[in-house]
């Protein structure tokens, strides 16, 4: 393990993360005079503070990050920099928010879960509402990524890093070769969705300062509003249509945008197979879910139906979590198939959550596998993706995963029930928090402001176990992880 590394990426990233936090809300302070400009200043200069002691004292220290070292790293950043984020709502007299409030706020906006402690949202001011958003459109893509274009420069390899942020089956190794401008390439992708999202919401009816704002949550499949009604304040159907492509398209395998951004072409998205199943579960959900709303008479023409079913299902399916319906009223099973959907999620490589579709995939391929062995028990039956052999360590690691999943979740569930909640608002509340999805239901459908402070460093946990898909987390806790 070593240690003076580790301090030294994390002053690296906190004095990053202090000026990209920082100096966009600061500006819109500027611009808006809404008095929070000595907000952002101190939060500024302690932050930064803080990150270059921690440089200049290990600025000699040089050596290739082990595996171990990329595991903690990454757990550290969002742990570090989420508690860092927290500074500005604890220094602001607009929003008065406690320690736990304030870093479950930060946590939640930096994992882009969506959860929120706040309320009042349109009085507040503008800069404080921008570095909302903005802190999901960091995490969307994750400051790590950039850190892997930067730290290559200090000397520092960024290669365990990317291995501990992608636990899971990783599809396509196009993205592993030239790690640093790979990740040049990702954040020009993501900057360009952010602009063209910004850009067409501005287009459809949004204020400038909306459409930035929302174009941030969009593209990280985030969820933060600028509004508490979400963008049902817009009560536009341009507005959701705009908001319906580019979560769908954030969604996506980033792999597949980096081949598109590479090659100049589309086809492959068509031949994906994980991109497949992701649009028919999407497609399926959604004439469920508009079937139900039209023919249940909770809205007069097909086409409201349709645009509020489809706009809900994809925003939860993805785990985006913005709304336009009170959808936890709806009718029936509704609530509980978007909540279902946000746990299958978005797809793996995406700024999504949830346990994503190349997994589920690959356990729906696996089951009927097994239900072919009862019949051939002596036959040799390969799962394939896309006429590829997957190999059955891939197969064991998506089992294992699921299994610690639901072990996380049940452990989880018991702990917030024995805080006092309820069972309907415990389990919504940790399914919402795990897959970085935001609302819930009954008690935390709109906010979280009211459960109690053990419940929600229990979700705290929860959303960095999302983040960093379980395993990276976890691992921390056992004690082979810390033995020589």
């Amino acid at each position: 393990m070593h240690a003076s590394i580790i301090v030294k990426i994390l002053g690296i990233l906190l004095m990053l993360f202090s000026a990209l936090g920082n100096l966009p809300p600061l500006l819109v302070s500027f611009i808006y005079a809404d008095g929070m400009a000595s907000v952002f200043t101190d939060s500024l200069f302690f932050i930064f503070s803080i990150g270059f002691l921690m440089w200049i004292s290990t600025i000699r220290s040089k050596a290739e990050l082990g595996t171990r070292d990329g595991f903690l790293v990454v757990t550290l950043f969002w742990a570090v920099l989420g508690t860092a984020g927290s500074l500005p709502f604890i220094l602001s007299s607009a929003v008065e928010l406690s320690i736990t409030d304030a870093v479950f706020e930060s946590l939640s906006g930096l994992t882009t879960t969506g959860a929120t402690v706040i309320s009042g949202l349109d009085e507040l001011p503008k800069s404080i509402l921008f570095y909302r958003q903005q802190l999901q459109w960091l995490g969307g893509m994750g400051i790590i990524v950039l850190a892997m274009a930067l730290l290559p420069m200090l000397g520092i390899g960024g290669m365990q890093l990317y291995r501990a942020e992608s636990p899971g089956p990783v599809k396509d190794n196009k993205l592993v070769p030239r790690l640093a401008e790979t990740a040049k390439a990702l954040w020009y992708i993501y900057l360009t969705l952010t602009v063209v999202c910004a850009l067409a919401y501005w287009i459809v009816g949004m204020d400038l300062f909306d459409a930035i704002s929302h174009s941030f949550t969009t593209v990280a499949i985030g969820g933060f509003s600028t509004h508490d009604a979400s963008l049902g304040y817009f009560d536009n159907a341009a507005v959701d249509m705009v908001a319906i492509i580019f979560m769908f398209i954030a969604g996506v395998n980033f792999a597949l945008h980096f081949t598109a951004w590479q090659r100049r072409k589309i086809g492959h998205y068509l031949s994906d197979p994980e991109f497949q199943f992701y649009a028919f579960i999407l497609a399926l959900v959604s004439v469920l879910t508009v079937s139900v709303l039209y023919f249940s008479d909770i809205y007069s023409s097909l086409f409201e139906a349709t645009i509020k079913g489809v706009f809900q299902v994809v925003s939860m399916a993805t785990t985006t979590g913005f709304a336009t319906a009170d959808f936890n009223s709806w009718p029936l099973f509704l609530p509980y198939v978007l909540l279902y959907a946000a746990i299958i999620g978005a797809c793996a490589g995406s700024t999504g959550g949830g346990m994503k579709v190349i997994r589920i995939l690959l356990i729906f391929k696996q089951g009927f596998r097994e239900v072919q062995r009862l019949i051939h028990p002596r036959a040799v039956i390969p799962i394939k993706l896309g006429g590829h052999r997957v190999s059955d360590k891939i197969v064991e690691s998506v089992w294992g995963f699921f299994a610690v999943y639901v072990m996380a979740f049940m452990v989880m569930l018991l702990a917030l029930l024995a805080t006092g909640l309820d069972i309907i608002t415990a389990f919504s509340a940790v399914g919402a928090c795990i897959n970085n999805l935001g609302p819930g239901l009954a008690n935390v459908a709109v906010t979280y402001e009211h459960l109690p402070s053990a419940a929600k460093w229990i979700l705290c946990f929860a959303m960095l176990l999302g983040r960093l898909e379980i395993f990276t987390l976890l691992v921390l806790f056992t004690p082979m992880f810390w033995k020589r």
